[in-house]
């Protein structure tokens, strides 16, 4: 299969960004170094181009019913402009994908996908749809998006793209007329930090990307540090933290399973799992050492293994050795010790809190 470019393709080029392939995109992983827009956006501004990821539209006089049915986080009677984040399972519990909500109008519902899932997502979401009176479009190849991550980033979207933004509280978006086109603005973030998102037509995609690069207030950011930030904060990736075989439930999701609603596919599974306890869980791991545990990597408990790396890094912001792993629940609590097997060496951590790093959200 060809590996797709976003409209960015040529300007990352330009810019000397490595490129390699991620989720069926050529992506950019890094300009200058992994540090140094990581620390970008913890202290003042960083742009992403996401436009790999994808969007469907659900709109009709039963959508936010439909939303609910497939949806584990419930929309009903919400404010438009509300986002949600949770998840879409199968019936077994198993995760079909993570992914936001936008309620955008009355019956108008927004929804943002993983890149590596769209196909199979809007499979699910097309086959889910029979019997709702619901019109669903895969918007996919029409939008691009840009993310604004950052202390800085409400002044440098204000200022340099000209987007009125300062009133858009956590988690709440809204459409905005600009250039001759509709745009979506939304402010939730997926490294920690305060942030935007920028979704409209290639066109005026490549349009914002010029302007925040000629104004030399942000720095251009890869897929590299996007998951070292979103990892300090404790935030999953699918594929790693959660999976066909790893539910909400195993993740430590479960507040975005709304059990209170009548009804949405996987619920039974999940509530079952939740009443009788996972066999495995999620959990954080902090190494006494600094050697660096990576996905794969076998979690150790008195020289049996309990568990596997799902994600590691040693810590920018922290400077510790940390990690996230999928385990046996018998060895899940907080404060066990545990060991990482890297290579033919085991080193000594413990259980810690899967939020590595404190997030610095602006709620209000």
């Amino acid at each position: 299969m060809e590996t797709k470019k976003t409209c960015l393709y040529d300007k990352h080029v330009a810019l000397g960004a490595m490129m390699q392939p991620f989720a069926g995109f050529n992506m950019p992983i890094q300009y200058s170094t992994i540090i140094e827009e990581h620390n970008a956006v913890r202290q003042a501004c960083g742009v992403f181009d996401v436009s790999h990821m994808g969007e469907v539209t659900v709109k009709g006089n039963e959508a936010e019913r439909y939303v609910n049915h497939i949806f584990t986080n419930d929309v009903t009677n919400a404010p438009i402009g509300q986002v949600f984040y949770g998840m879409m399972c199968y019936e077994n519990g198993g995760t079909v994908d993570d992914l936001l909500v936008y309620k955008m109008g009355e019956q108008d519902f927004f929804l943002v996908i993983n890149a590596a899932n769209i196909d199979k997502d809007w499979a699910w979401i097309e086959k889910n749809a029979e019997g709702f009176d619901v019109e669903i479009k895969n918007c996919s190849d029409y939008y691009a998006q840009l993310a604004v991550q950052g202390p800085e980033a409400e002044t440098v979207t204000e200022e340099v793209l000209g987007l009125q933004c300062k009133d858009l509280v956590f988690y709440n978006a809204k459409r905005v007329e600009i250039d001759g086109e509709t745009i979506i603005l939304s402010r939730t973030g997926y490294t920690g930090e305060d942030g935007f998102e920028i979704y409209g037509s290639s066109e005026f995609i490549v349009r914002a990307w010029d302007k925040l690069m000629a104004s030399k207030r942000c720095l251009p950011c890869g897929l590299g540090c996007r998951d070292t930030l979103r990892f300090e904060v404790g935030l999953p990736l699918y594929g790693d933290e959660l999976s066909d075989d790893i539910t909400p439930v195993m993740a430590g999701l479960s507040m975005f399973c709304k059990f209170e609603k009548p009804e949405f596919i996987g619920k039974e599974a999940l509530q079952k799992q939740k009443a009788e306890g996972p066999k495995q869980r999620v959990i954080g791991i902090e190494l006494t050492d600094r050697a660096i545990p990576r996905n794969g990597y076998a979690v150790m408990f008195e020289g049996e293994k309990v568990g596997e790396v799902t994600t590691g890094y040693n810590s920018i912001s922290t400077g510790k050795s940390v990690c996230m792993a999928l385990v046996d629940t018998a060895h899940a609590k907080l404060g066990t010790e545990l060991g990482v097997q890297i290579r033919k060496k085991t080193f000594p951590g413990i259980v810690v809190k899967k939020k590595f790093y404190d997030k610095h959200y602006k709620k209000s």
